[in-house]
């Protein structure tokens, strides 16, 4: 059974955060707030977390299609291909803030999820919780969206009903308040120009 902590989005606790990141190096599961939805997260060096996550979705590891959550851009480098100077600039206006970029994926990335994983997702959400335990782990968060599909009317909001409705099937749930109730915006970056895969809280803006 999962356990339940409350910790402060603008000043988060140490100390809290210290025994999360712990519990994912172990290999545990949590929920945790971004600056949209709240979401499943492993430690990308977890193998046995991420297998979890991806069992808890119903799928293989290897068929898996999580995004990484990174402390900052020289993360990004690490997991990425290099990409063009007009990507550099998008991504630059956009992050940290509730967007997601799918990039071309680095061998380390394939690696991880032992496939000939092509591309990733990458987030660098406006939330010092998730970006805090980014650090603390010195990798990125795995990530993904709670259900099991993704075409769902509403997301979850009340960390403390996303406790009770999974506490039998996470190792920890951070409360870090109420999370929102639209997705992040998926801009694919692959192909040289931007294409919006999904419209979610990220403003369109930054493509201009």
């Amino acid at each position: 059974m999962g356990y339940y902590v409350k910790i402060h989005p603008d000043n988060p606790q140490m100390r809290q955060l210290e025994n999360v990141a712990k519990i994912l190096l172990d290999g545990g599961v949590a929920i945790l707030p971004t600056d949209t939805i709240y979401c499943l997260a492993a430690c990308s060096t977890s193998i046995k977390g991420l297998k979890k996550m991806a069992s808890l979705k119903q799928k293989q590891l290897e068929k898996s299609d999580f995004s990484f959550i990174v402390e900052d851009f020289s993360q990004i480098s690490q997991y990425t291909k290099v990409y063009n100077n007009s990507t550099f600039k998008l991504m630059k206006r956009s992050l940290p803030g509730p967007y997601t970029f799918i990039l071309e994926a680095s061998a380390q990335v394939a690696k991880i999820f032992n496939n000939k994983k092509k591309t990733i997702g990458i987030r660098l959400p406006q939330n010092n919780i998730t970006i805090e335990l980014s650090k603390l782990l010195g990798a990125p968060l795995a990530v993904t969206s709670l259900h099991i599909e993704d075409e769902i009317l509403e997301y979850p909001t009340d960390p403390e009903l996303i406790f009770e409705d999974n506490e039998h099937f996470v190792d920890v749930v951070v409360d870090g308040g109420m999370g929102n109730l639209i997705p992040s915006t998926i801009i694919d970056v692959t192909g040289g120009e931007p294409i919006v895969v999904r419209e979610g809280l990220g403003t369109l803006d930054v493509l201009n």
